[in-house]
């Protein structure tokens, strides 16, 4: 049906790379493109398809990107780089006349800030080159988007409290570990929390606000406010909310590891003198921590990710709960990585082919929440994420 380029060869990229292979139906060719080539071969070698075919290309170039595109010719590109390079990928895919998808918001490497403004200027250029371009199909945000306007279309006249929860209760052995890029993580995590209440936004401190959540099969976690990009778009596309937050668990350990990381000056982003050298120690610390990669194979538990709604039908206030739970071992029998890595990668893989069949084909850019949720839906019961519903229970929020 389609040529599809991935871009990325972490942990998210493995699990799209083998997913996409899985469903050679719909992707009838697949290449993988990173900075370190090897690392690609590597996947193709654990996937065992050798008609796969690897590229080497520096994504922070809108160049390099552009011949690369005009050698594969895809139909679509799949960006599970990192969210620095969102706008160098779309300006090549603009360039060459390709469609694009990723699972995270573009952010600027100086200053960590999560804001769909960059990527929403582009629609007006993908409309009129007749491209689609798809932002954030990973699981929050992606499904958890997919999940609000399925029970919008199902459920809900009127959407009015909206809690996006997500909890890891794996244990992958080390004594301080991130589940995806070091970096990345670090930079969500110590940031300013912040939530959408009648029709402004309110800012916290960083991990200010917690409390007890009941996960499905996990029991209560400590679950902390945080702020997460597709709040910005639901609360745009689904006007009728009141309150919108966002909710993730962390145990006292990795928090106490993240202070002191915090508190040694290891989580800053800015550029200090080694030597004579140039070092951000952010990203020197993630030349030290534990790849998110190799993770899988000790990791043992489940995460549970889901959105907790509140709202109005036929005039009465109803609630509903849609989530799914994934087991970290489950994930990395299939393909090597760990649950994290699985939840995200198999969206981007069902947003591609959601393309492909012509269902989630439009120009301009969207979030996944303004399409149709229902044969999205329905591929994640087929590929590997089954989700659940509780209707009118205890939402604990």
């Amino acid at each position: 049906m389609g040529k599809v380029l991935i871009i990325g060869a972490g942990g998210v990229g493995t699990v799209v790379a083998h997913k996409v292979a899985q469903n050679s139906d719909v992707f009838t060719e697949i290449v993988i493109a990173s900075r370190t080539k090897s690392k690609c071969d590597a996947v193709v070698k654990a996937i065992g398809n050798p008609n796969i075919k690897t590229a080497q290309v520096d994504a922070d170039h809108v160049d390099e990107l552009v011949t690369l595109f005009n050698n594969v010719k895809p139909e679509i590109v799949i960006n599970v780089a990192l969210p620095y390079q969102d706008l160098t990928i779309m300006e090549a895919c603009l360039k060459t006349g390709v469609n694009y998808l990723d699972t995270a918001n573009y952010e600027p490497k100086d200053i960590a800030h999560f804001e769909y403004s960059w990527q929403w200027a582009y629609r007006q250029r993908f409309e009129e080159a007749g491209l689609t371009a798809i932002l954030g199909c990973g699981f929050d945000p992606g499904v958890s988007g997919v999940y609000t306007a399925y029970a919008a279309k199902h459920y809900f006249d009127e959407i009015q409290y909206l809690d996006i929860v997500d909890c890891n209760a794996g244990n992958h052995h080390k004594a301080f570990a991130t589940n995806f890029n070091p970096e990345i993580n670090i930079r969500e995590i110590t940031q300013n929390g912040r939530y959408y209440e009648n029709g402004q936004w309110i800012t916290t401190k960083p991990l200010e606000i917690h409390k007890d959540l009941t996960y499905p099969n996990i029991g209560p976690r400590d679950s902390y406010l945080l702020y997460h990009e597709e709040l910005e778009s639901l609360v745009k596309n689904f006007p009728t909310i009141k309150r919108a937050r966002f909710w993730m668990t962390f145990g006292q350990e990795y928090l106490t590891h993240l202070r002191v990381i915090q508190n040694i000056g290891m989580a800053r982003i800015d550029e200090v003198d080694y030597n004579g050298v140039k070092i951000v120690p952010l990203q020197f610390l993630k030349a030290v921590l534990p790849n998110p990669q190799d993770l899988g194979e000790n990791y043992e538990g489940e995460t549970s990710i889901g959105c907790r709604i509140r709202g109005l039908k036929d005039g009465k206030e109803h609630t509903y709960y849609v989530y799914n739970n994934c087991s970290h071992q489950a994930a990395y029998k299939e393909t090597g990585m760990q649950g994290v890595s699985y939840t995200t990668g198999v969206p981007a893989m069902i947003g591609a082919m959601m393309f492909l069949k012509g269902i989630w084909k439009k120009p301009g850019v969207w979030n996944v929440e303004e399409f149709d949720p229902d044969p999205f839906m329905e591929q994640l019961n087929k590929q590997g994420l089954p989700w659940h519903e509780v209707i009118d229970g205890d939402l604990e929020l």
